[in-house]
């Protein structure tokens, strides 16, 4: 019965991506029907085929251990207070580590390969240009604001479907190098790659839908920049602590202001004897039905998805995380995928003065894209989940 109901949920949500599209006409079926069928093969793949929940598993296992090695540093700076359950220094040191890696991989060309090799095969099947195909696939391992560096000369030149596509799988995405703070907060890390794995086709499914191709591409032979302002590995690794540096003290800073406000709502609707969790829980509670769920599992679902979009990523899952011994393994499992993307109202600014910085040319375009690409960076990792539902 839960797969079912899951399954009606795909069917609401390609609805309403549907109803959000500017050119319902021109939806180009075949790149739909690829993006959709690849969804639920490679659900398939990942929960019900051996091979799939083993390679899960064990590159579950090596990023563990990979940031692990942060230890070392933490340990080195802070001497005894790390390891003593101080947030900022247990959980959001590490990514600094993260970004100063993945600047290095990026700089030696290992994330580009990744990127053009498997960029180019999702290009082929979808029928779609090779600048948004990369960038889709990028969002795999990059962040909202980070994939873009990759095609940066080429966004004044993208059309509008290109540029909905690079907005929704930024927004519909989660940065490699973030994966680790929210597995510590206690979200299982198998879920959260699962989430990762399922980006490429799910943007390309999802911003086709809300703004078709109707134009000629001016994009052709493109060529990845994988070190952009970089002279040497030293400087891109840098870089990457840098930018590491940044997120760090924005997540710090959202998670401070964002549970603060929440606590702020939920004690001025105190006094007329609810609270804003209680109402997010009941207004978002038919998406969690939707994605299977029971009654008290479709509340929290509600409840984790609607901080999610009025907040962040991170501030639901750290709502997520101590109520997770209340839900069942399949809810555990639907929400740390439904989630997991940055899709929310306070991603919309940073995306476009992200994007901007590019395509100064483009600020219109992207300003009036922004937001139906924000609620489809939102819907991306719901759809995954339901499709992982399907199977589990």
């Amino acid at each position: 019965m839960n797969r079912l109901v899951t399954l009606l949920g795909i069917i609401v949500m390609l609805g309403v991506l549907y109803l959000l599209s500017d050119n319902k006409k021109a939806i180009n079926k075949k790149t739909v029907g690829v993006a959709l069928a690849a969804q639920v093969v490679l659900a398939l793949f990942l929960i019900k085929v051996p091979l799939g929940s083993w390679l899960i598993r064990q590159l579950a296992a090596a990023v563990t251990k990979l940031f692990s090695f942060a230890n070392e540093g933490l340990s080195f700076v802070f001497g005894d207070l790390f390891g003593q359950g101080y947030f900022f220094i247990d959980v959001l040191g590490v990514i600094i580590f993260l970004s100063g890696l993945t600047g290095i991989l990026g700089y030696l060309g290992v994330v580009g390969w990744i990127v053009k090799i498997i960029g180019g095969a999702v290009g082929k099947l979808t029928g779609t240009e090779k600048a948004e195909s990369f960038v889709a696939v990028a969002n795999m391992l990059l962040g909202q604001t980070e994939s873009p560096f990759l095609v940066a000369k080429y966004l004044p030149k993208m059309t509008k479907s290109e540029l909905m596509t690079v907005l929704v799988s930024g927004m519909g995405s989660m940065s490699a190098s973030i994966l680790v703070g929210y597995n510590l907060l206690g979200i299982p890390m198998e879920w959260l790659l699962v989430t990762t794995a399922m980006v490429p086709f799910g943007s390309l499914l999802v911003a086709k839908m809300l703004t078709p191709e109707t134009e000629i591409s001016q994009v052709s032979d493109v060529t990845l920049d994988r070190k952009g302002d970089n002279t040497s590995v030293f400087s891109a690794m840098a870089e990457g602590i840098n930018n590491g540096l940044q997120m760090v003290l924005g997540i710090g800073a959202s998670l401070i202001a964002g549970i603060s406000i929440v606590a702020l709502l939920n004690s001025i609707l105190g006094l007329v004897g609810t609270s804003f969790t209680q109402l997010l829980g009941y207004i978002f509670m038919p998406l969690g039905w939707l994605m299977g769920l029971n009654g008290a599992e479709s509340r929290i679902a509600g409840q984790v998805l609607g901080t999610k979009l009025s907040i962040n990523e991170f501030v639901a899952y750290a709502d997520l995380a101590p109520m997770m011994g209340e839900l069942s393994d399949r809810a555990v499992a639907l929400l740390s995928i439904a989630v997991g993307s940055f899709g929310a109202f306070s991603s919309i600014a940073i995306c476009v003065t992200g994007l901007t910085v590019f395509a100064p040319n483009r600020k219109n375009d992207l300003s009036n894209l922004a937001f139906r690409g924000m609620l489809g960076g939102f819907i991306v990792p719901v759809l995954s989940a339901m499709f992982i539902g399907l199977f589990l």
